[in-house]
């Protein structure tokens, strides 16, 4: 008789246990939720640029010489062939009156040479080289007076002196830039675009800049030109973008200024929506009937805030945020709020 109120006392715990486990098991788990909802999505392309003419010219002196005066100043209006700034003459006058006298002589010679080729004293080779010397130092003189006329530096084009580099008494020589000229009417933003993000950039694609010389001011662009070679030492590329219409209160942008540029690679005005920490190995678990299923996605646009689903998902469904380890398809979950 003790042994079997022994046993039944054993099978009663064994069952208790089991039950138990069975309750323990059966509990739904605590699980954050939140809801798929849609809006809008857009994938960006962050550049920093800044604000420069559309078609800027660098006036630089093409011979060397010391800069004696500076005729203008930033900000001036000038027209085409208008002087800048003159480079000392001293040399070069020098120069062109020495030719100058080696013309006169060579000249001279010429002219006594072929007289007396006429007169049949001298040879016909010897009025050749006569005429050839008195050619050579025309040409001389001609070119020193070009030189001359190279001492006045000159714009080429017209426009608004938007930089200028040099002063009197700089050593002006060819290549150095003494001036830059331009329209500040039609400017265009020069962007520096990482060369991982550049596949996603395209001609016509819209974009928002922002500056801290205008807070809370978003200035529309668009994307016209990108340069087909990249700087390998920056590893980017250069987008050129044209402004649209600016926001009330600004007239133009200042050449010069720096932007933070976003490019609109790509655009959902209706995308549902999920927290990031939704997503894990490429699924989401989806609350049905106080029960959790994972299932597979297919993401599209991706952001610090939210991810868009372009399958597997639709708005309004329930999904669990950090999903705990070791949850089962099909377990019963506890919306926590």
């Amino acid at each position: 008789m003790k042994r079997s109120v022994l046993l039944s006392v054993a099978a009663l715990a064994l069952a208790g246990a089991a039950l138990g486990a069975w309750h323990w098991q059966a509990r739904p788990t605590p699980v954050i939720t939140t809801i798929a909802h849609d809006g809008p999505a857009a994938d960006l392309v962050y550049a920093t640029g800044y604000v420069e003419a559309q078609q800027p010219v660098s006036v630089s002196s093409r011979i060397t010489a010391p800069v004696a005066r500076i005729l203008v100043q930033e900000g001036d209006h000038v027209a085409r062939g208008q002087v800048l700034a003159v480079l000392a003459a001293d040399e070069q006058s020098a120069l062109l009156a020495q030719s100058a006298a080696q013309t006169r002589a060579a000249q001279q010679t010429e002219a006594r040479t072929l007289a007396l080729y006429k007169d049949g004293w001298v040879t016909r080779a010897a009025r050749d080289d006569a005429v050839a010397t008195a050619d050579a130092a025309r040409a001389a003189q001609g070119s020193a007076a070009a030189r001359l006329g190279q001492l006045q530096v000159r714009a080429e084009t017209d426009g608004v002196v938007i930089r200028r580099d040099v002063y009197p008494g700089d050593l002006a020589v060819p290549g150095k830039v003494l001036f830059q000229l331009g329209d500040p009417a039609k400017t265009r933003i020069t962007a520096t675009v990482d060369e991982r993000d550049i596949p996603r950039v395209a001609l016509g694609q819209a974009a928002l800049m922002s500056t801290d010389a205008f807070p809370g001011q978003t200035i529309p662009a668009t994307v016209t030109e990108i340069t087909p070679g990249g700087d390998p030492t920056a590893r980017a590329f250069r987008v050129r973008l044209i402004t649209g219409a600016l926001p009330s209160g600004l007239h133009m942008l200042p050449m010069g200024l720096t932007l933070e540029i976003n490019i609109i690679t790509h655009r959902a005005d209706h995308a549902v929506l999920v927290p990031p920490a939704a997503i894990k190995d490429g699924r989401v678990w989806v609350v049905t009937d106080g029960h959790g299923t994972p299932r597979p996605v297919t993401t599209g646009i991706v952001g610090p805030d939210a991810v868009e689903i372009t399958r597997g998902l639709r708005a309004g469904d329930v999904v669990i945020v950090n999903a705990p380890a070791g949850l089962r398809p099909g377990a019963p979950v506890a919306p926590q709020h």
